[in-house]
Parts: C-alpha cells; sequence; structure tokens
C-alpha cells in the first residue's frame, strides 16, 4: 500500500515525521512521492505562526482533493495544527479521516488501519506524555546529515508563544535512547547530527533533577562514525561554563551555536515573558566568543511585538551591528490566538513590522557579507552535499553553516567527490552569504 507524507515545519517536526515513516514502512507501506497514487496521504501539520497555520491548512485542502476524488482512500492530519485544532478540522475539512496529535503519532499505523475501516477519528493523548516508539527512523535529509531531537515541549512560556499549549511542558527523552537513535543514524550512514528540542539547554533537568546537556554531548561525541555535532536552539540565560568547556574540549562539536534571543530592549524581552536582558545578552556572548574565538553565532529575532517603539526598534538596529552575528533571522510579530501577547494593547500594524524586518536584515546583510569575505584564505573542513554539474562545481557547507538556513561553500576539486565527503578546503571567495573554494590534499587546519 502506498503512502505519500507531507511534513511541514520545524525539524521538531521532521523528526517525528520521519518516526512515523519508521513505523509506516516496518509495517510494510511503500512511500511514494506522488499524491496521485497513494492510497494513504498524511499532512504533519505546523502551528506556530499564522503562515505555519496557513500552509498546514491549504496543504490538507490540496491533499483532500485526492482523498475526494477516490484515488486516496484516507487522509490524516498529524502534528501541531491537528493538536490546537482536532474538532474544527473534522468539522470543516470532511475529507480528513483521522487527526493525530503531538503525542499521538506513535500510533499512526493502528490509526490509518481504522480509517481503512472506516472509522472517524481523534488521537489526541496528553501533552504530558512523550511518544518513543522503537523504531528505526526514515532519514529524509540525504542521509549523511540528520536531526536528533532530545525533548519535547517547552517550560519558558514567552507570552507570544503557543508551543507549551499544543506541545506540552519541557519533557527529556532518556539518555539511553537518544545514544540508540544517534548510533542508528551513524550506521545509516550519517555523519552529523544536528541536534534540536524547543530547548536543548535544559536538557535532562525534569528526569536527572538538573541540567545534563554536557553530558550527553560527551557520550554522542563517542558514537563512531558521527563526525559533526551541531548545537540549535540554546536559550542564552541556560548557557552554562559546563556547556562551553565541552564544546571546547570535544573536536566533534561544530564552533557553532544557535541562541534565539528575539529582541534586546530590556522593556520587550520583559513583555515578552524572556527570562534575560540585554546587559545580560551582551554578556553571555562576549564570553562564548572569548573561551571559543572562531565561533559562528545564529540568532533569531521579533519585529514589531506589541508596543514596540521606534525607539526601541533603532536600539535593536544597534545591538545587530554590534554584536556581530554571524547569521541572523527575524520574524514579524504574529498574533497568536491563546496567548497573553495576543491581547496585549498598542498592536503594531503590518506594514510598519515589513518596514522593520527589511531594515533589520538589510543591515544583517551588510555584517553578513563582510564575515563572509573575512574567510577568504582560511582553511576548513566541508561536507560534500552534492554536485552542480552545469557549474561544474561541489556544494558544501562548512561548521559555520547548518542545514537548510545558513549558507554554502561552492567547490571546485582535482578528484571526484561524493555526497557526504568531509574534504579539507582553502576559501578563495565569497559571494553574499556563500562561499567559494577549492579541495586540497592536506587536512584542515
Amino acid at each position: 500500500m502506498n503512502i505519500y507524507f507531507v511534513s511541514l515545519g520545524c525539524d521538531k517536526n521532521l523528526v517525528d515525521s520521519e518516526v512515523m515513516l519508521g513505523l509506516l514502512a516496518e509495517k510494510g507501506y511503500s512511500l511514494t512521492d506522488d499524491e496521485a497514487s497513494a492510497d494513504v496521504i498524511v499532512v504533519n501539520t505546523c502551528s506556530f505562526i499564522h503562515d505555519a497555520k496557513q500552509e498546514s491548512i491549504n496543504t490538507l485542502l490540496e491533499m483532500a482533493e485526492y482523498r475526494k476524488s477516490g484515488s486516496a482512500r484516507v487522509l490524516v492530519a498529524a502534528g501541531c495544527l491537528a493538536q490546537r485544532y482536532q474538532q474544527e478540522i473534522l468539522d470543516e475539512i470532511e475529507e480528513v479521516d483521522a487527526v493525530v496529535g503531538t503525542t499521538g503519532y506513535g500510533d499512526i499505523c493502528d490509526v490509518i488501519d481504522q480509517a481503512l475501516a472506516g472509522q472517524r477519528q481523534v488521537d489526541v493523548h496528553s501533552l504530558d506524555e512523550l511518544p518513543a516508539p522503537d523504531v528505526r527512523r526514515v532519514v529524509t535529509t540525504g542521509g549523511y546529515s540528520s536531526y536528533l531531537k532530545i525533548a519535547d515541549g517547552c517550560d519558558k512560556h514567552c507570552s507570544y508563544c503557543i508551543i507549551p499549549k499544543i506541545r506540552g511542558e519541557y519533557r527529556s527523552y532518556p539518555m539511553e535512547q537518544i545514544l540508540k537513535d544517534a548510533g542508528e543514524l551513524a550506521q545509516s550512514g550519517v555523519k552529523e547530527l544536528n541536534i534540536v528540542a524547543q530547548e536543548t539547554t535544559m536538557y535532562g533537568k525534569d528526569i536527572y533533577g538538573k541540567k545534563v546537556f554536557h553530558k550527553l554531548l560527551r557520550k554522542l561525541c563517542q558514537v563512531e562514525g558521527i563526525e559533526w555535532i551541531r548545537i540549535l536552539y540554546c536559550y542564552p540565560e541556560e548557557i552554562t561554563d559546563d556547556l562551553i568547556q565541552v564544546m571546547k574540549e570535544e573536536k566533534k562539536i561544530c564552533h557553532y551555536l544557535d541562541l534565539p534571543i528575539q529582541h534586546a530592549s530590556d522593556d520587550i524581552l520583559k513583555r515578552m515573558g524572556r527570562r534575560t536582558n540585554k546587559t545580560q545578552l551582551m554578556d553571555v556572548i562576549a564570553r562564548l566568543r572569548k573561551e571559543i574565538p572562531d565561533i559562528a553565532l545564529r540568532t533569531t529575532l521579533i519585529t514589531g511585538f506589541p508596543g514596540e517603539t521606534q525607539e526601541q526598534h533603532e536600539e535593536l538596529m544597534d545591538f545587530v551591528e554590534t554584536m556581530r552575528f554571524d547569521r541572523l533571522g527575524v520574524f514579524t510579530y504574529s498574533p497568536e490566538e491563546g496567548t497573553a501577547a495576543a491581547l496585549m494593547p498598542d498592536q503594531i500594524d503590518e506594514d510598519v513590522k515589513a518596514q522593520r524586518q527589511d531594515e533589520l536584515m538589510q543591515l544583517q546583510q551588510e555584517i553578513a557579507f563582510e564575515i563572509s569575505e573575512s574567510m577568504v584564505g582560511r582553511t576548513l573542513d566541508v561536507l560534500v552535499e552534492g554536485r552542480l554539474p552545469e557549474e561544474g562545481v561541489y556544494i558544501g557547507r562548512t561548521y559555520k553553516d547548518a542545514p537548510d538556513v545558513d549558507g554554502y561553500i561552492f567547490i571546485t576539486a582535482p578528484y571526484e567527490l561524493f555526497s557526504g565527503d568531509m574534504v579539507p578546503v582553502k576559501v578563495t571567495g565569497s559571494n553574499e552569504y556563500d562561499l567559494i573554494g577549492e579541495v586540497l590534499y592536506e587536512s584542515a587546519e
């Protein structure tokens, strides 16, 4: 039986999708990339911000046409939108046969069996649960790079964020389960682990009584076959000396850190429910750069938060110019139903949000281009991702580049390369966010 699977939203959602695919593969389903030939269609939805919700709804409506025409026998809505609007989906999209929430994806095979038998249903478990199907994931990210989810949910309850209501409180996966997953990924050819959770830095506090992220990292570094470990989603106030030390000592850990700060105005940070201020942000960034001089820092910002003044926007601009992040993304504030911020006065006009977003991104573009130019002459290890035959070059990523969100390096080589190769490359030029280089025979410095 053929199944067509759509995974929307973040990389945490993608891991859930890969687990479901693993369960379905064990059950004997065949994955197809042609929705018209699918017997079953599953859409793993996102509901983080308005645009993500709209994309999920549009995708469900598009897939409903195949159910309506009879080419597909079952349509399943899974994930965050399904968790948040389960009854609305069933009421408004009659072609949806089943709804599976964020903690119910371990039941995907049973849900489909019951839907095939004609039973329309909702499979939404308690958000206190942590699905842990013992299954080998179907990696969809190229085979040599994969995401490793170490926890689900979040305890921070930022005023703009709906995640705790659709993903639950912070729940760490047991260390032995994570290491088993990492080992299986390595055996399948994965060389790069990208560590994800709603917040990685709090790992272990709920089940071990204290933060043990640094201990988990040391154990992951012992997994044979893994060459790069990249850390994403570190809340700045939770970055410890232990974490910095393990990054310095373990060669497999990329000198790269993603720390979402969201803003730099103390007043805005307080109303966002963030647990830090501008001085603390500057201190942790300075500490990271002192201890790990070549560290690449990525962050994300929210512009147009309710009540944000022009002066506070300019304060954020000054902060970005001073801090000079290697990578930076900017979201316009999205008022989400059920959040405290959506009820705050002084909501900002959409055109003002867009203008402020453009100004921040133009500033960051200048910074990023200058940083790219400064890389010329350095020799770096590069993970090869493929070849562009028309241009006669290979494409890859350095330690400074997380998959999907950062830049690339375009390289020439005196011998044939293959996807997943790790090769030393001398940077010979830059092109905006990307680098240009040539492969060397000797090891990278």
